[in-house]
């Protein structure tokens, strides 16, 4: 069966967190969107790209891009935490360093 998750581009979003924040605080549709907030409000901390629709461990499971080899990998700590290592800017005080 071929899954077509792998032969499409996933679509995406930019997810913003600022540093020291325990959670997330802007999601936008494209890098420019989420740094043109950035910019505006002067902030700190990472824009990343995420899968939309799709948690980040099962995208990269299915797309070749993680294989698990480690007894923790899978777990619920492990999947919470995992990221897609996608594209991502660090910004500081609205810029990009």
């Amino acid at each position: 069966m071929n899954d077509s998750r792998s032969a499409q581009p996933a679509p995406t979003v930019w997810v913003f967190h600022g540093e020291g924040a325990r959670f997330a605080s802007g999601v936008f549709a494209s890098r420019a969107d989420g740094l043109d907030w950035v910019a505006q409000h002067r902030l700190t901390g990472i824009l990343s790209e995420y899968p939309l629709g799709e948690g980040c461990y099962d995208w990269a499971l299915a797309r070749g891009r993680f294989r698990p080899s480690k007894p923790h990998h899978g777990k619920p700590g492990h999947v919470a935490e995992f990221s897609p290592s996608l594209d991502h800017v660090h910004v500081t005080d609205g810029a990009t360093d």
